[in-house]
């Protein structure tokens, strides 16, 4: 009989029990399907012991570790919203995130402990906590619970999904939810059929997930990867050199990446880049942030024809995705629309000429809504009944987008709107600089005006020589009133591991 739910490991582990689902990197612990299968099942019962039903939450908090994608899995066939918590998070952070998604669980590691302590005793004490590696008293052994568990299916299967909170670069974070499907686990989904039709996902794909699994693409990616048949090799943190080595060695064929990781693959002194065979891969995909289009051009230089990116948002409303021959064609443009269909809209959310700047909106892209929010649902939404991420951009005759900032990072100076990604870029480009933001600092006479803050590459020192070259670098190539006029240098920027930039942070030091 034709199973109608092929999508899950338990099918691969019929096929061949020894298959290999995925790889720890830095450990080099190896799960099989079979592995996987079972201890998904162990996880799945103790949510059931634990009170668990369809429709309840469950929090993860943990580093890239063996267990994290065995817990995603068990959710995933328990019919349970499934939250995957930032380890970069303060503990006001975390316990606002736990109480906001209602988690009844929150399974986190021994090694993440040490800063959640001062959290425990502001976690509801409904709430049950239990721990991967060493577990103090009054906590739950996960390890050990799971172990005393079936490895076989629970009886009332069904399909869970992750309900993860959007970053907080432009505000509180919230938790975005869609509705469960009324369904076993294991079915076609959209997500599956978007990676499979677009990337070429399948039973021979080898993945490389340099990025943490809390984050929405890292996870999704490769949990896809896994219901495809395919390995996904997961890196515990990116490193540069690291993950050149990782692609020669297993002959990765797959990998995903964020703008700032090609930056400092390309900072790499060229006799390191030029050591590593990567013939194997055949799709490397960006996203998550703008990419600088001198680093995409080098980045296509080096790769080849096989640089593809995507827009979307974690709430997946709209999918936009570009290959390498149609971006040469469509330089800077993020693609053409592969899920909903894509509108420009004003302030009051009327469309919008072709050419002309404004909000993107998407129709017919996938429903979702923002978890106790009614008021930030809807305001993603307009009288027509099409949902932004607050991202500004515009359209070619092609139907191909470009997109220019969010709309919360629009600097207002004496009236003028100014979008900071085209002053970052030029920056990124300067052979001193490894990472840069641009934003709005109080200015009397206009209000606003442009502000950058640079960090360097080691080895460059910071002066103001240096300030006035990249403000003339910027001047070289963009109107004065987009440049910035002022530069100031740190040892680091506020980004999270998977790359957005924590710009508000930033902002809220000039502002008083």
């Amino acid at each position: 009989m034709h199973d109608t739910h092929p999508y899950q490991p338990r099918t691969y582990a019929r096929k061949d029990p020894d298959a290999i689902a995925y790889v720890m990197c830095a450990t080099g612990e190896r799960v099989s399907f079979a592995q996987l299968e079972a201890r998904a099942n162990q996880g799945a019962h103790l949510l059931r012991g634990a009170g668990l039903g369809r429709g309840d939450h469950i929090a993860i908090l943990m580093e890239n570790c063996r267990e994290f994608l065995e817990i995603c899995f068990a959710a995933d066939r328990s019919g349970v919203y499934y939250t995957t918590i930032s380890t970069h998070l303060t503990p006001d952070e975390v316990a606002y995130i736990l109480q906001d998604c209602g988690a009844r669980v929150l399974i986190t590691s021994g090694r993440i402990l040490d800063s959640l302590g001062h959290t425990l005793p502001r976690i509801d004490r409904s709430v049950q906590v239990y721990v991967v590696g060493d577990t103090p008293e009054g906590l739950h052994d996960w390890k050990a619970k799971t172990a005393m568990q079936p490895e076989t299916p629970i009886p009332d299967e069904a399909q869970g999904l992750d309900m993860l909170y959007s970053s907080g670069t432009t505000g509180r974070p919230k938790g975005i939810k869609w509705p469960l499907p009324d369904d076993r686990p294991g079915g076609r989904s959209m997500l599956v059929d978007l990676l499979s039709t677009l990337f070429g996902y399948d039973a021979q794909t080898r993945y490389l997930s340099p990025a943490p699994l809390y984050h929405a693409a890292p996870l999704r990616h490769s949990m896809v990867t896994i219901r495809m048949g395919g390995t996904a090799f997961i890196m515990d943190r990116f490193d540069p050199l690291r993950a050149l080595d990782l692609i020669q060695r297993h002959s990765i064929t797959h990998s995903q990446w964020v703008p700032t990781m090609f930056v400092r693959l390309l900072k790499l002194p060229p006799e390191d880049r030029a050591r590593f065979d990567l013939s194997s891969m055949k799709m490397a995909v960006h996203a998550a942030a703008p990419c600088p289009m001198d680093i995409k051009r080098q980045m296509i230089d080096w790769w080849g024809e096989i640089i593809h990116e995507y827009y979307a948002g974690t709430e997946n409303n709209g999918f936009t995705a570009i290959t390498t021959p149609e971006w040469q064609a469509h330089p800077g443009s993020v693609g053409r629309a592969k899920l909903g269909v894509i509108h420009i809209c004003d302030e009051a959310g009327r469309e919008l000429p072709v050419g002309q700047e404004g909000e993107v909106y998407f129709e017919n892209g996938h429903q979702f809504l923002y978890h106790n929010d009614p008021d930030k649902t809807a305001a993603s939404t307009n009288a027509s009944g099409w949902t932004t991420l607050g991202d500004i951009g515009r359209l070619d005759d092609e139907g191909y987008l470009y997109l220019t900032d969010r709309k919360s990072f629009v600097i207002i100076s004496g009236g003028v709107n100014i979008y900071p990604q085209e002053a970052e870029d030029i920056l990124l480009g300067h052979p001193a600089v490894l990472d840069a933001a641009v934003f709005g600092v109080p200015n009397e006479d206009f209000g606003e005006e442009v502000k950058a803050v640079v960090q360097l590459l080691p080895g460059k020192a910071a002066s103001p020589a240096l300030a006035e070259e990249l403000i003339a670098c910027c001047r070289a190539r963009l109107s004065s009133i987009k440049c910035p006029r002022s530069v100031d240098f740190r040892a680091t920027l506020p980004r999270s591991a998977t790359g957005k930039l924590y710009k508000r942070r930033l902002k809220a030091e000039y502002w008083p």
